[in-house]
C-alpha cells in the first residue's frame, strides 16, 4: 500500500501553525529570563536556588524554541525544491507520515537513528 503524496500546501500550513506556537511560547516565556533576586531578606536560599534552576530550564527551553524557528525557516526554503522530502544521507524519500508529523524533519528515521 502506497502512502498518499505529500501535500506541500498542508505542510506549509503546518509550518505556519508551528511557527505561531513557537513565537507565542517565546513571547509568553520572555519574563523567565529576568535575573534572579539575590536579596536573602526577600526570599530564602532554597527558594533562590529553585528560582535559578527554573530560570536555567526556561533558558534551555527558549533556546530549543529558537532552534525550532531556525528549522522552520530552513524548511520553508527547502519546501519548493525538488529534493524536499528526500533524505540527504540515503537519498530515499522521507515517509509522508513523518513529514506530516514533523515537516522540519530533514532525514528518514533510519538515518536519524544512525546519527544518534
Amino acid at each position: 500500500m502506497t502512502e498518499p503524496p505529500i501535500d506541500r500546501e498542508t505542510l506549509a500550513a503546518r509550518l505556519d501553525h508551528l511557527e505561531a506556537e513557537t513565537r507565542a511560547y517565546l513571547e509568553d516565556s520572555a519574563a523567565s529570563e529576568q535575573a534572579v533576586e539575590l536579596d536573602q531578606t526577600r526570599q530564602g536560599r532554597l527558594s533562590r536556588m529553585d528560582a535559578m534552576q527554573s530560570q536555567a530550564m526556561n533558558q534551555a527551553a527558549r533556546g530549543r524554541a529558537r532552534q525550532q524557528l531556525s528549522r522552520i525557516a530552513a524548511t520553508r526554503k527547502r519546501l519548493d525544491s525538488a529534493d524536499f522530502g528526500i533524505c540527504p544521507d540515503c537519498d530515499e524519500p522521507i515517509p509522508a507520515a513523518r513529514l506530516r508529523h514533523d515537516p522540519t524533519a530533514l532525514r528518514c528515521l533510519d538515518c536519524t537513528a544512525a546519527r544518534e
